[in-house]
């Protein structure tokens, strides 16, 4: 489950990932796109070049947490941001 708390914030990455990335990879894009720490408990949310997939990794404590989605129809609505990056509080 995704814990979702009052603390946790959700970050996204505007710029398409490669989500053939998994738990090696995603934490690094973490590291290079949004210039966070991918263990510090918070939700990052990476959307591929066709916006028809989604992956959000999470730390749980002991180790990543990966959740993904991928449409049959249609895509995400995903908002734009000049930085690359936006933070939904």
């Amino acid at each position: 489950m995704i814990p979702l708390t009052g603390a946790v914030k959700i970050y996204y990455c505007r710029t398409p990932i490669n989500l053939h990335r998994s738990f090696d990879g995603l934490p690094g894009a973490v590291e290079e796109y949004l210039k966070q720490d991918p263990k510090s408990g918070h939700l990052f949310v990476f959307f591929n070049r066709t916006c028809r997939m989604v992956k959000i990794l999470y730390w749980e404590g002991d180790g990543y947490a990966i959740w993904s989605k991928r449409l049959v129809q249609g895509m995400f609505n995903v908002p734009r941001s000049a930085e690359g990056k936006i933070l939904l509080e």
